[in-house]
């Protein structure tokens, strides 16, 4: 209980001095509970803790905490609902976590001494009332013919994640479009599953950018390429068509300007990879989902320090497969970047690799090269082989 209150203490004076990034609730007492998260908000004027509480149900619950000494009881009973407690603020971090062994608590202390000194820097904070900037509103039509929202234009509580989620792939699309050509536009969406993303991109590219758009989207799946191309016909979406076949394979357009891919499975990203580089896409916005085939091949005696750990073996070879994709699109002219997609919180799968290819792609023999050597060498660190 001790150790509760201490957390609780701390987390309260991070919010009193504005200095709390966050606090994650994780690892719930309770079955129905997922996480919480909390952050500093304004409300009616007053800087109030802000906690969203995710359920089983795909329900979440916000409360608000006032941050003085008065909610100490509230929060440490709070607190008690979870195993581990984190406190990120601007100038350290506290954690509180339950063991075999007892009670853990860290940084609290170091933490309070800092917030007392009074010179620690704070953060604005925003209003939770402000109407958030999405590109989607959530009165489209395809996103209540796919379920996400209802006639009236309100988001299902369990599909709040992937409508962000999509939010935040216009906005990086957005970003991009002045890399694409004028003109009609030619796009794929490579396993494409049940193509929220592929209507998604279609409305903007149509209805938010009036451009003429041929798409297609591509899936192994014969009843989901079925579901979608109704969903299209219905929408009147004529220039969006489905079909059901390997990418490897399937004849493609000689020209594609845009190729998209959400969450295809470990090495089927690299398949999208293959034909987007073969078409020589403009731009490529790609999201991997699980990373497998290094897992199983990395043979690196320098990281075995890190290998000997599966859970962080898996987070090593999550983020060398996909910075050996983006050196393997450098080598063939493209401009890279890894981004965030969505906030890991709501999922692991959150890097977006974006490649943009340039106009002297294929005419830089030096740069390419010292690209492709680059890739080379690091493959040959993590598989103990020269390839």
């Amino acid at each position: 209980m001790r150790e509760r209150e201490e957390m609780a203490a701390a987390i309260l004076a991070a919010a009193r001095t504005q200095t709390l990034k966050k606090t994650v609730f994780s690892r719930p007492v309770s079955g129905d509970i997922l996480r919480a998260a909390g952050k500093l908000c304004l409300v009616r004027g007053k800087t109030v803790l802000q906690i969203e509480t995710f359920f089983s149900d795909n329900k979440a619950r916000h409360e608000n905490f006032s941050v003085d000494d008065a909610a100490l009881p509230l929060l440490t009973e709070k607190i008690g609902a979870f195993a581990q407690v984190d406190l990120l603020t601007t100038v350290g971090d506290a954690e509180y976590r339950v063991t075999k062994r007892g009670v853990l608590l860290s940084g609290c202390e170091k933490l309070s001494r800092k917030l007392s000194a009074g010179d620690a820097p704070a953060l604005a904070v925003n209003g939770n009332n402000k109407a958030k900037n999405h590109i989607l509103s959530g009165s489209e039509p395809f996103l209540f013919l796919l379920g996400v929202a209802d006639k009236e234009g309100r988001v299902y509580d369990k599909k709040q994640a992937k409508f962000r989620q999509i939010n935040r792939f216009l906005e990086i699309l957005s970003d991009v479009m002045p890399q694409l050509p004028e003109g009609d536009l030619a796009v794929a969406d490579l396993c494409c599953g049940k193509s929220y993303l592929s209507f998604a991109v279609y409305h903007y590219l149509t209805v938010v950018q009036h451009r003429r758009v041929t798409m297609i989207g591509v899936d192994l799946k014969t009843d989901v390429v079925a579901y979608c191309a109704d969903a299209a016909a219905k929408l009147g979406f004529t220039g969006l068509s489905f079909t059901a076949d390997d990418v490897r394979k399937v004849p493609l357009p000689a020209k594609i300007d845009l190729v998209v891919s959400l969450h295809a499975c470990d090495t089927a990203t690299d398949f999208v990879l293959d034909r987007a580089l073969s078409a020589a896409a403009r731009v490529i916005l790609a999201t991997p989902c699980c990373h497998h085939e290094l897992y199983h091949t990395l043979s690196c005696p320098a990281l075995d320090f890190i290998a000997e750990h599966s859970m962080l073996k898996q987070k090593l070879c999550d983020a060398a497969t996909d910075a050996l994709r983006l050196k393997r699109l450098e080598a063939a002219g493209y401009n890279v970047a890894a981004i965030e997609l969505i906030d890991p919180e709501e999922t692991p799968k959150n890097v977006l690799l974006r490649a943009v290819r340039r106009e002297d792609a294929g005419k830089n023999a030096a740069r390419e090269e010292a690209a492709a050597a680059a890739l080379r060498a690091a493959r040959a660190f993590l598989l103990g082989k020269e390839t």
